[in-house]
């Protein structure tokens, strides 16, 4: 049967491969999470997963409503993710980074029916619920029983059919300053299983009993939609860590028996920096998928731990409806080349002025599905935002704002960003969403971010602050202040102290004199860093 959501996917291979692994827990991740290693089959994935949309239905939730969830990267979060679907509900995933005033937006914009929540974390998220008035109750899963509906509005969710029902909304960082929830449908997660089942090249997946390892984030799309979906789609399974560990990888990696796996590109960099391990060739990976490996590294790494990484390009918003992949044997190594659109992909470069541009010309790719629906398997929209949705989409092309140049092959490079995003290891930052955040501090007249050169995350974090205060100590104690109101890794690492911001003449930021401030400053080591505070918080 033609599945037409994310639990129909998981039952129709659960029935062809019942006693076959879908996810499985190594040792490491067991003992991070206080949990039990080794494998969940599809048979006890649909049990459980059965079992809990059977409790849910009972206690009122239903259909059209949202569930927000912060579990981290334990396994249990799949089985979440398929309940909901299966009762025709809707998953909001919570990156645990986020701290109150990050939680307190997301609850008051998403407005879910139920908050699921690790047992360190259920205060914070109780304390934001209150804050922001939506007063749903925070269960610890696993812990907990199941608490009845505790509001009579719960349904959030547009009323669609077949495989066009919301099944996902997740947050992506705008250049607005605020994040915006993007709508994800069934179709979205479907599309891409498939879109992965048959990329074939170096990225061959079989029906073989695949099994693919990835220690990226799983409250991300592409762990979500690419990784779990495509695990399902050929009847493999996933592994999903609680994090990278560059130590233990190769161990970790062999023993789980992982024959393909998903990076970011400070991965590569770290494990080239690592002494030769007895099993970094020992295991049975036939090829890498991810973003952003150092291009001089990637030949060399290749060369010493036997398989090849494939640079892939898209977006939460894009999903599997345009994605770009270097994944045919005639690839070029070492060149920040994504390969060539192939399929219902669509892709057009424009110059500003909306023209199209010369081979070998920088400019914004535009992508959409070249099929009837130009937007099928796209985002379905950002959550309470039309004018920015309109915006995205003009003349039924999505306006990625990433810069980049085709050769005359059709072969797509990536430039830059046309965007003021700050990309730091896997995570984008809006540069206004952190000035917002930093100008509550008291002590701060006026701030400006933007991203500097790091050589192993991509970016960091750089902010110009005017203050009357005294300086001395200062920068501390704001990065300080500021790991309570955001996640970490938005936190700048480094500040420096200036007379004033490079301004236009209506007040606004220059953005192009910032970035050359900014790195005047850095070169004159004219700055506070703050990089060693910046340290992910384990919640276990």
């Amino acid at each position: 049967m033609t599945a037409q959501t994310v639990y129909d996917a998981i039952r129709n291979t659960a029935s062809e491969y019942p006693e076959r692994a879908v996810l499985h827990i190594v040792a490491e991740t067991a003992k991070t999470y206080d949990i039990r290693a080794g494998d969940i089959t599809y048979s006890k994935f649909i049990e459980r997963t059965d079992q809990l949309a059977y409790e849910l239905k009972k206690n009122g939730y239903d259909a059209r409503m949202r569930v927000a969830v912060l579990l981290e990267n334990r396994p249990d979060f799949f089985i979440i993710f398929a309940a909901l679907n299966k009762i025709g509900a809707s998953i909001v995933p919570i990156n645990p980074d986020l701290r109150a005033a990050e939680l307190e937006y997301l609850f008051d914009h998403a407005s879910p029916a139920l908050i699921i929540s690790t047992q360190t974390r259920q205060a914070d998220l109780s304390a934001a619920s209150q804050n922001c008035g939506l007063n749903v109750p925070v269960c610890v899963f696993g812990k907990d029983p199941l608490p009845p509906l505790h509001r009579e509005d719960a349904v959030v969710a547009t009323c669609e059919t077949g495989d066009a029902v919301e099944a996902a909304v997740l947050y992506t960082s705008g250049t607005t300053g605020k994040p915006k929830g993007c709508v994800l449908s069934n179709a979205y997660f479907l599309l891409a299983g498939r879109w992965y089942a048959k990329l074939g090249g170096i990225a061959n997946l079989s029906t073989q009993e695949e099994r693919m390892i990835t220690p990226l984030p799983i409250f991300h799309m592409n762990a979500m939609a690419y990784s779990f979906m495509s695990m399902v789609t050929v009847g493999g399974c996933l592994i999903a860590l609680d994090r990278f560990h560059p130590k233990t990888w190769w161990n970790v990696v062999s023993e789980s028996r992982a024959t393909c796996l998903h990076y970011l590109g400070v991965m590569p960099t770290i494990l080239m920096s690592l002494p030769s391990n007895d099993l970094e060739q020992k295991h049975r990976v036939r090829f890498g998928f991810g973003a952003g490996v150092d291009p001089k590294l990637q030949q060399d790494f290749e060369t010493r731990f036997g398989f090849p990484l494939i640079e892939a390009w898209a977006m939460t918003e894009t999903g599997a409806g345009a994605v770009i992949s270097a994944h045919t044997h005639d690839r070029l190594i070492g060149r920040s080349c994504l390969g060539s659109p192939e399929g219902w992909v669509d892709t057009r470069i424009i110059d500003n002025d909306g023209n199209d541009v010369l081979p070998n010309t920088p400019g914004e790719l535009l992508v959409r599905n070249n099929g009837n629906d130009p937007k099928y398997g796209f985002f379905t929209e950002y959550y309470k935002d039309p004018d920015a949705t309109a915006e995205a989409w003009i003349n039924d092309w999505f306006h990625t704002g990433d810069i980049v140049q085709k050769d005359a092959a059709g072969r797509i490079y990536f430039v830059d960003r046309k965007k003021n995003i700050i990309r730091r290891s896997s995570e984008n930052i809006a540069a206004v969403e952190v000035e917002s955040m930093l100008n509550r501090h008291p002590k701060i007249r006026a701030v400006a971010v933007c991203g500097v050169p790091d050589t192993l995350r991509g970016d960091e974090v750089f902010a110009c602050i005017v203050t009357d205060a005294p300086k001395d100590g200062l920068a501390q104690n704001i990065a300080t202040w500021a790991l309570d109101q955001m996640a970490y890794y938005k936190v700048p690492g480094y500040i420096a102290f200036v007379d004033a911001l490079p301004l236009t003449t209506t007040q606004k930021i220059q953005r192009k004199e910032l970035q050359n401030l900014a790195l005047r400053l850095l070169e004159r080591n004219e700055f506070t860093s703050l990089i060693h505070l910046k340290k992910r918080q384990v919640n276990t």
